[in-house]
């Protein structure tokens, strides 16, 4: 079946017993809103919320017994939505049995996955700058979860992956403890599939930055006059230079299986590669942002990935996703600030949501969106 091109929305929203939100109901208006209140009242509980329809998890990495509202049996999430794949999602997640549940059009689905993507979503927020500072697992959740939610192919190879990565852990554990016996026939019945599935994460991730790249740059450029790049590092690599993954990772992963009994884990593939961020200094040397990078470099280098989500998101879904912006000027100047509204506004901005702390804290290049106030976890219309 075809998927039908349309603009992400968000219609109706209702909230019950999520972090310190423990009720609401709120049409959304077309265009977005503008939520203002001071932190620790819940504006970044309340896009937390909205994120989660996307991916089933926090995008804070919390735990779903964590997300619970102190004292509740556990948290409700629901959504009316204009989406290609579904007009209603609903997520329930049960504290006692740590059981989640999720409803598409009314209907429980059986797998997680199949929900997984449903409201695209994008979101700025100044922690964004740990996906460059932070360390590669960060890069990589941020490649992951973008291609998820844009290939169903994708995720699929990814949950299949990582479940695979996990037996061949356990079983080179187990080889470990059992020095005397060899572990050809326990480890190796992993690698087949960690290859055939790791080849797609590995081949997809690859394509994106070739074809991502040169904009990337462009936009380092436009928002903060930056000369930044970057590339996909792998750890494995093509010794026939034939562009066949799967072999080569086959053969990385047996000639690297005793040192793996060693360690216990599993030290080449997809879950190890990087997404290097670098600048260019006068004389053309690339050095690594994450390292020798300023602040101000690392934050265009962070706003820049996630212009390039949305973009990658409004093309491969056939319209804009909704916008989520976590106060993310809050350490910028007024020049970048305008710049990335411009930018941000320039390829037909869908949605958009916008949490910050003080009215003068809402540039003024940004349309006009009906203003909400929270405090305590409660949300009031203006």
């Amino acid at each position: 079946m075809n998927m039908v091109a349309i603009a992400a929305r968000l219609d109706a929203l209702s909230i019950r017993d999520f972090r310190n939100l423990e009720r609401i109901e709120l049409a959304v208006p077309p265009d977005g809103l503008l939520l203002i209140g001071e932190n620790g009242q819940g504006k970044t509980n309340f896009l937390e919320a909205i994120y989660y329809l996307q991916v089933l998890r926090s995008v804070r990495g919390a735990r779903d017994q964590d997300l619970v509202r102190f004292g509740a049996p556990g948290f409700h999430l629901g959504a009316k939505i204009a989406s290609d794949r579904a007009s209603e999602i609903g997520v329930g997640f049960e504290r006692a049995g740590k059981r989640k549940r999720v409803r598409l059009d009314g209907l429980v689905s059986d797998r997680l996955g199949d929900a997984v993507g449903t409201l695209p979503v994008a979101m700025f927020s100044p922690s964004d700058v740990e996906l460059v500072a932070g360390g590669p697992a960060t890069r990589r959740r941020f490649l992951d979860i973008m291609l998820a939610v844009t290939s169903r192919g994708y995720l699929r190879a990814l949950q299949r992956y990582r479940a695979a990565l996990v037996r061949r852990n356990a079983a080179l554990r187990d080889a470990a403890r059992q020095s005397g016996a060899r572990p050809d026939a326990r480890v190796d019945v992993w690698e087949e599939p960690l290859a055939e599935h790791g080849a797609v994460l590995w081949a997809e991730r690859q394509a994106w930055v070739d074809t991502s790249s040169a904009r990337f740059s462009d936009l380092a450029r436009t928002i903060g006059g930056d000369e930044l790049v970057m590339r996909y590092a792998s750890a494995v690599t093509d010794q026939n230079g034939g562009g066949d993954r799967r072999a080569a990772l086959l053969e990385t992963l047996s000639a690297q299986r005793a040192m793996d009994v060693r360690f216990g884990l599993t030290r080449a593939g997809p879950h190890r590669d990087d997404l290097v961020i670098a600048m260019r200094d006068a004389a053309g040397t690339a050095r690594e942002l994450r390292v020798f990078g300023s602040a101000g470099q690392q934050r265009t280098a962070a706003i820049a990935l996630r212009l390039l989500e949305a973009a990658t998101l409004q093309q491969r879904r056939g319209g804009p996703p909704v916008i989520l912006l976590d106060d993310p000027f809050a350490e910028l100047d007024v020049p970048r600030t305008r710049r990335i509204v411009e930018l941000l506004c320039e390829g037909g901005a869908g949605q958009t949501i916008l949490a910050v702390p003080r009215e003068s804290d809402i540039p003024r290049e940004l349309p006009r969106l009906q203003r909400f106030r929270i405090s305590a976890g409660a949300l009031h219309g203006e």
